[in-house]
């Protein structure tokens, strides 16, 4: 077995990384419990392997008594003195216990010992390495599916992405190259465990500073992210300094940077928004293209009222709300977006004063006249060039009132015409 041991420790000392005398005390450990089940004398027990020669030796601590009572903790002196001469009764003495056939299960005991002292070093390698990598973005292969989780090789490592941490939207196969954020790395019951994703807002973050310069070197600052991974984000950014576009930085000439971005997020869609302090004007921004009419603020309930024109009202809410709630996430006010209906009401009052005057001037009801407004009849002149049939299908009456109305019509528009006495 020394030979075979000593060649197991060179392998794993270069291809490994553990260190020799790490190995060898994680055996000496494991081969003590081996041995107290076949050494008859074991009181402080314990096993010494030579690094050179990989010799095995299992040694004792026995007590000199005149007359051994317990064989595990004493030795007689007679047997004492062919061990130490000059041994004498009540002295401690080291005595080798080795078993004859010891061999056999000491390399038994060695492979396994140094299998969980390789996994046990493995993983105290990866939380070393990893530790302080958290917030960073790392590179690997999707390895294999652990239920909806996915596992991801790091070269020597493995990381972990979590379903709640993947994009709805994107489906990974075995094989494919990602890359993602570390999330944490967690030492844990079952050892470090490095905690990945594609879904945090943060991987938007990080990839920002990777694609533009003037992130990376704080003359733009990115002032805040909101994220629904795998359909649209906003992020706003500000410039202390007067000359830096912090937009325009960041999408690039003819849109490279944020290109490379979007790309990397499998096209998910990323909007970039001038910073304020002034939050009327950073919600407009975070809002665009969308054409908002008016806005107020509730400071007490920290929450923004949004008016817009009824053409506008999808546009500004987004779909299914995205966009109102991302703004909101951003901002960190709630937002309340709600069609402006000021103009809608005024042009109903003009419809109702016309139906009114159209009512007092031919003497009719004021739901037929509403409805002749309504029909885009609002005036004499108009009425005029109807016909009564036309009357008829515009208010939905019968032909012979409308008859009536015509003829009503007729002679009110006379009566308009004839010279004033």
């Amino acid at each position: 077995m020394n030979a075979e041991f000593i060649a197991m420790l060179d392998y794993l000392e270069r291809e490994k990384g553990i260190k020799r005398e790490v190995l060898i005390e994680a055996v000496q450990n494991a081969l003590v419990s081996a041995a107290k089940k076949t050494v008859e004398a074991g009181r402080d027990l314990r096993c010494e392997i030579d690094p050179k020669t990989g010799e095995i030796r299992a040694v004792a601590k026995l007590i000199v008594v005149e007359k051994v009572a317990s064989k595990h903790d004493e030795i007689a002196i007679t047997a004492a003195r062919k061990i130490k001469p000059a041994a004498q009764l009540g002295e401690e003495l080291e005595v080798e216990v080795t078993p004859k056939n010891f061999g056999r299960i000491a390399a038994q005991t060695a492979k396994q010992a140094m299998m969980q002292r390789i996994r046990q070093a493995e993983k105290e390698m990866i939380y070393d390495e990893f530790k302080d990598r958290a917030g960073e973005i790392v590179s690997g292969t999707v390895r294999r599916f652990e239920r909806s989780d996915v596992v991801v090789d790091l070269g020597k490592f493995e990381a972990t992405m979590p379903s709640r941490e993947r994009v709805q939207t994107e489906d990974y196969n075995i094989g494919d190259r990602i890359r993602a954020y570390v999330v944490a790395v967690e030492n844990g019951a079952r050892g470090p465990e490095i905690i990945i994703s594609r879904s945090h807002p943060n991987f938007v973050r990080r990839l920002f500073e990777m694609e533009v310069s003037e992130i990376a070197d704080r003359t733009v600052e990115i002032k805040g992210i909101a994220r629904e991974a795998g359909f649209r984000t906003k992020v706003s950014v500000f410039s202390a300094n007067d000359k830096v576009d912090p937009v325009g930085a960041c999408v690039g000439m003819r849109g490279s940077r944020v290109k490379n971005i979007v790309r990397e997020l499998n096209n998910e869609k990323v909007d970039i928004i001038r910073w304020s302090a002034d939050v009327k004007e950073y919600v407009l921004e975070a809002l665009k293209p969308a054409k908002i009419k008016t806005v107020s603020l509730d400071e007490n309930r920290k929450a923004i009222h949004i008016r817009v024109d009824e053409d506008q009202l999808s546009l500004a809410i987004g779909k299914r709300g995205q966009n109102a709630r991302l703004t909101s996430r951003l901002t960190g006010w709630d937002i309340n977006i709600e069609k402006d209906e000021s103009a809608e009401q005024v042009f109903k009052n003009r419809l109702q004063k016309a139906a009114v005057a159209l009512a007092d001037t031919l003497e009719i009801d004021l739901t037929t006249a509403s409805l002749l407004v309504n029909g885009g009849m609002a005036n004499l002149d108009t009425l005029a060039d109807v016909e009564a049939q036309d009357i008829a299908d515009a208010a939905g009456i019968e032909l012979e009132q409308a008859e009536l109305i015509h003829s009503a019509i007729k002679r009110a528009q006379n009566k308009s015409m004839a010279p004033t006495q």
